[in-house]
């Protein structure tokens, strides 16, 4: 497969949006590591961020001409969001029915890191996808001017995430193997103790119903903790904590205010595992029920509202 690969913006006067972090970096960060992850795998990329441009109609016309005169089979245009500080996720662009297939598996790689599903739209209003003549796609990452989204972003992730969605390749990284072939493969001693730690103080428990020992040392009871946690959030249970794995643990140390009918996904299911209710995701009745209940068992007030008071208790 041949891609076509642009860094949104990058090349002044066009120059991406400003918030906690600026777009033309965060782009470059995720568009380097993307094409060197395709290469791995001997995809053929090309590169269509120009080096320089003067207006910013030459610098779109450039990407896509580029694209177009390598004739790649896809063209993929990196982007972060910005607007008002408070709106968060991720969404992909893109015009055609081939396209937007294409956007799908992508969209839902970078959704179980823990971003929201902005969901995938039409884009025929921007000039990347309307002058392409190829399957093209622009993806906006996230927002850069969103805390949630800022906290939860890592450009590895973010890549992998992404070069997983294009190729249907797995892109983890080979672990470290152990003498005994038979012991899980995990990743390095600082990490370990890292999800130990994290593990524990989301309350999630071993086969044998037991905390974790913080000890930084590999061993079985972590991987099945890490499984435990990744049956309740509904991602792959392989007892690995990879890229969805840490988003979603992040995303649920973050602490956002969750109340009935405003939230769903990773951190719902987690509040219905700590509350002793139904795990589907969706924060109905039943769901702010149990929320009560817990609450009024910590003296806390009974709104099934979880704010800092809640998640207090629940991390402590």
């Amino acid at each position: 497969m041949k891609f076509g690969i642009d860094m949104g913006h990058n090349t002044p006067p066009d120059t991406g949006a400003r918030g906690i972090k600026v777009e033309d970096q965060l782009t470059k960060a995720v568009g380097t590591r993307l094409i060197e992850k395709l290469k791995s795998r001997n995809h053929r990329v090309i590169n269509c961020t120009p080096s320089r441009a003067t207006s910013v109609l030459n610098s779109l016309s450039k990407r896509v001409n580029t694209a177009n005169w390598h004739r790649v089979d896809v063209f993929v245009s990196l982007h972060f969001n910005a607007f008002n500080g408070k709106v968060y996720g991720t969404e992909i662009y893109g015009v055609s029915d081939t396209s937007k297939k294409i956007a799908k598996p992508v969209l839902d790689k970078i959704v179980k890191l823990g971003f929201f599903n902005r969901k995938v739209k039409h884009g025929s209003h921007l000039y990347v996808l309307r002058n392409t003549r190829m399957p093209a796609i622009l993806i906006e990452c996230c927002f850069c001017d969103s805390p949630k989204d800022m906290e939860l972003f890592d450009a590895e992730a973010m890549a992998t995430a992404i070069a997983e969605g294009l190729t249907g390749e797995s892109f983890e990284k080979d672990l470290n193997s152990d003498p005994d072939d038979s012991a899980p493969k995990t990743i390095s001693i600082p990490e370990i103790l890292k999800l130990q730690q994290a593990l524990n103080k989301l309350k999630i428990v071993d086969k044998d119903g037991k905390a974790l020992e913080e000890n930084g040392v590999k061993n079985r009871a972590t991987e099945s903790a890490t499984q435990n946690l990744q049956s309740i959030l509904n991602l792959n249970a392989d007892g690995i904590a990879g890229p969805a794995t840490w988003g979603a643990i992040n995303q649920i140390l973050s602490q956002p205010i969750v109340r009935e009918n405003h939230a769903a996904g990773i951190i719902v299911r987690y509040l219905q595992y700590r509350g002793g209710a139904d795990i589907d995701g969706i924060y109905g009745p039943g769901t702010n029920r149990a929320i009560r209940k817990l609450q009024a068992q910590y003296g806390l007030v009974a709104d099934g509202i979880i704010g800092p008071a809640t998640w207090g208790k629940l991390f402590g």
